[in-house]
Parts: structure tokens; C-alpha cells; sequence
């Protein structure tokens, strides 16, 4: 069982990436929503595909988060791939609306 939290804060994330700690993050809400507003260098990979990812998801040297509109999706699917290979899968607490209000207000919202 990992000791990483199932749930990252916007801040904690925000504090990793602007470390320069490689991480990487997975959207895994569905095309409409990511062209609408995304993170950075979020890679799209909805969350009907993410089975499909997971062998490639669990070799990764580098901490996965995933997120999705409000925290959601992000949160099961991250507890899925913690049960599927990925133990220190995270989910971004709030997903993008939160990371928009709390992070970079330019951001659309929906």
C-alpha cells in the first residue's frame, strides 16, 4: 500500500512542476472538455481508455496525477490504477475548475 495520498492540492502540484519535478498528467476527461480548457502538457487519455494504457501508465520512472473537471473521474480512475500497476497514481483534489479558480484564473471555465 503507497503512503502517497490518493489526492494532490492544486498547490502541492503547482509546487512540484514549478520545482522542475517531472510528473506526468494524464486528463482523463473526454476530448469536448479537454479542447474547452487543459493543463500544460496534459496528455488526453479519457477514462473508458485508461485500462488500455495501464501496462504503459505502470512503467513510467516519473509520479502520474490525473485529472478532470471537479476531481471526480480523476479520483477513481487514479485509485484504479493504484489497483492496476500504478501504486502512486494521484488525483488533482478539485480537478481543472479548481486548478482555474485556485492557480490561473485566465483559464476558461465550464
Amino acid at each position: 500500500m503507497s503512503d502517497v495520498p490518493l489526492e494532490v492540492s492544486c498547490a502541492e502540484l503547482k509546487s512540484r512542476l514549478d520545482g522542475g519535478e517531472a510528473v506526468t498528467l494524464i486528463d482523463c476527461r473526454e476530448p469536448f472538455e479537454h479542447e474547452i480548457v487543459r493543463l500544460p502538457g496534459a496528455r488526453l487519455l479519457p477514462m473508458a481508455t485508461i485500462p488500455a494504457h495501464a501496462a504503459e501508465l505502470a512503467t513510467l520512472d516519473e509520479p502520474v496525477v490525473v485529472y478532470c473537471h471537479h476531481g471526480m473521474r480523476s479520483a477513481q480512475t487514479a485509485a484504479w490504477l493504484r489497483a492496476n500497476g500504478v501504486p502512486t497514481a494521484q488525483s488533482l483534489a478539485g480537478g481543472v475548475e479548481a486548478w482555474a479558480v485556485e492557480i490561473d484564473p485566465s483559464l476558461p471555465r465550464y
